[in-house]
């Protein structure tokens, strides 16, 4: 019969926060997205029509929006503190990734952008 693996995600939410590692970074501030797929096998979960047998795309949002509000020198922290987050509000998902993607960085591109992601897969 098979199984069902399940993906969910946050995509393109965008937030002004205050991550760089420049000082002036930290003090003007940037534009950055955030990016947050997890997935799990369904398994025994019901297909009933309930939150609670997936994962609420509006925690992750309100996690990404928690973790850009404390300003970081490096895009890597702020990735892992939302990944970690994640693990520990849903634990039943056996795959993370969060992106983190910083659209002005101070290194003079003409509409550069520099990201960071993050994967965390349960050993299987």
């Amino acid at each position: 019969m098979g199984r069902i693996r399940q993906q969910v995600a946050l995509i393109d939410a965008r937030f002004y926060a205050y991550h760089g590692y420049y000082p002036e970074e930290q003090v003007l501030g940037n534009e950055f997205t955030v990016d947050i797929y997890v997935a799990f096998d369904r398994g025994d979960r019901k297909t009933a029509d309930e939150l609670q047998y997936t994962v609420n795309y509006e925690q992750l949002y309100n996690i990404a929006k928690t973790e850009m509000q404390e300003p970081r020198k490096l895009l890597e922290t702020v990735a892992e503190s939302m990944l970690h987050r994640v693990k520990a509000d849903f634990p039943f998902v056996s795959h993370i990734e969060v992106s983190v993607t910083k659209h002005n960085p101070p290194f003079g591109g003409d509409r550069a952008k520099a990201g960071v992601k993050l994967t965390w897969e349960q050993n299987a």
